[in-house]
């Protein structure tokens, strides 16, 4: 699909393998369930529930031109979304994830992001080299942007004249690449999108609370940060002060995804000019039926 666009979404868009079972699992487990495969990957998870808020977002990833790759830029677009600007790569595959979720949570989970990696800063092209923008005229709308990117390009994004007058929006796409968060952090730059355990790598602190997180998050220089913490109070926090608010409860059937879709959320929200307490609840509240498994893939 092509034409104009809402929010840009930047980073991995791949396809999710994802082995579901209603049993209890550890290490070595060897249990019953349903194994999908559905298009994923951060950029894409936020691309997909934005979609689902009437807006039309537009994807800056790489794609590869083999089969798996036709069939997902094809389902990008049956979902509305613009695929115009995607890299298309002729010798990187297209990326994939697979995890394991068993009803006590997640288990395990591989993410192959190999080719996104080594694509580079050849998927930004479009906005530092047009159409969408360049240095001279930085493009000035939302950018949804996630940590699969190298270390390298997104420190090189935190200070980019082209990415100066964009609304950013960060998340790290999980736990183990929370750090590469660390240029924005020191730039003071853009709205950053994580969970506790995410919050507690990017400060080498433990924290017990959202709250206490985001706190220190902004003593350390962050613009703003929304924290989550599953089933617990979450919060919203700026130098001018911070908001709380908790999700309701329900029966948690999936968590892949869930991060991604509190960020979506929060952002149309915002787009439609909630306040940042209620563009909090809402978030809160499209994550949790998220989970419950009432909405979505």
């Amino acid at each position: 699909m092509s034409g104009p666009f809402d929010i840009l979404c930047v980073g991995s868009v791949l396809w999710d393998v994802i082995g579901r079972s209603p049993s209890v699992m550890r290490q070595g487990s060897d249990v019953p369930g349903r194994i999908t495969r559905l298009p994923g990957g951060v950029a894409l998870n936020i691309a997909m529930t934005l979609a689902r808020f009437d807006l039309k977002p537009a994807l800056l990833s790489v794609v590869g031109r083999d089969a798996e790759g036709e069939e997902l830029v094809a389902a990008c677009a049956r979902m509305g979304l613009v695929t115009d600007h995607l890299y298309r790569s002729e010798d990187l595959p297209t990326d994939r994830y697979m995890a394991v979720e068993g009803a006590n949570g997640l288990i395990a989970a591989v993410a192959d992001a190999f080719s996104l990696e080594a694509a580079g800063a050849r998927i930004l092209r479009p906005l530092t080299e047009g159409p969408l923008g360049s240095v001279t005229t930085p493009y000035a709308g939302i950018i949804a942007l996630d940590g699969n990117l190298t270390e390298g390009l997104l420190e090189e994004i935190a200070h980019h004249p082209a990415f100066a007058s964009a609304d950013l929006r960060i998340a790290p796409a999980s736990p183990g690449k929370a750090e590469r968060l660390l240029p924005f952090l020191r730039a003071a730059r853009g709205t950053l999108y994580v969970n506790l355990e995410e919050a507690s790598l990017l400060c080498q602190t433990r924290f017990d609370s959202a709250p206490e997180a985001a706190a220190r998050l902004i003593e350390r220089g962050a613009a703003r940060v929304l924290v989550t913490n599953g089933g617990e109070t979450c919060c919203d926090a700026t130098p001018d002060g911070l908001i709380a608010d908790s999700p309701p409860p329900v029966l948690v059937t999936r968590v892949t995804g869930a991060g991604d879709t509190f960020m979506a959320a929060h952002i149309a929200a915002e787009r439609g000019g909630a306040d940042r307490q209620t563009a909090l609840g809402r978030a809160l509240q499209t994550a949790a039926i998220y989970v419950s498994g009432e909405i979505g893939p």
